[in-house]
């Protein structure tokens, strides 16, 4: 019986030594969904977006830069996401928060590695608009 169990144990720290290598970076990356609206309420809103795989490092920002004015998109709301390596594409969600009530906004959206370096795509400015309280929109919306 504790044969067994060292065996088990030796076969899962085995397993669990194998780490992959970085993927290799992207040559372009791209915006290959949105960036839309998830949902939202009078105060929070998440906006998401799908590129195709960027590679590099394991961990990215999705980062949305908004605002009510699109010629002065001053706020800004980012998330981590630890990529899939074996996946061909990333879906990014970024959570605003303290958002006024019935105010439209205007957002653009990019994403970098954790060392800060960019990804190299940004979307065009696009705009949503926050419900009256007690409402809430679920659902993509460009």
């Amino acid at each position: 019986m504790l044969a067994a169990t060292v065996g088990s144990l030796l076969s899962f720290q085995s397993a669990a030594a194998q780490v992959l290598p970085p993927a290799r970076k992207a040559e372009r990356v791209e915006i290959t969904r949105g960036p839309e609206l998830e949902s939202a309420t009078n105060h929070l809103t998440i906006i998401r977006w799908t590129t195709n795989n960027p590679g590099g490092s394991d961990v990215h920002y999705g980062i949305v830069h908004y605002g009510t004015d699109p010629k002065e998109l001053s706020q800004t709301a980012k998330n981590p996401i630890r990529l899939n390596q074996g996946h061909t594409h990333t879906t990014f969600r970024v959570r605003l928060y303290d958002l006024t009530p019935r105010t439209t906004y205007y957002y653009t959206v990019t994403s970098e590695e954790s060392n800060g370096t960019s990804d190299g795509v940004k979307s065009t400015v696009r705009t949503f608009t926050t419900p009256a309280p007690g409402e809430i929109i679920v659902g993509a919306r460009p």
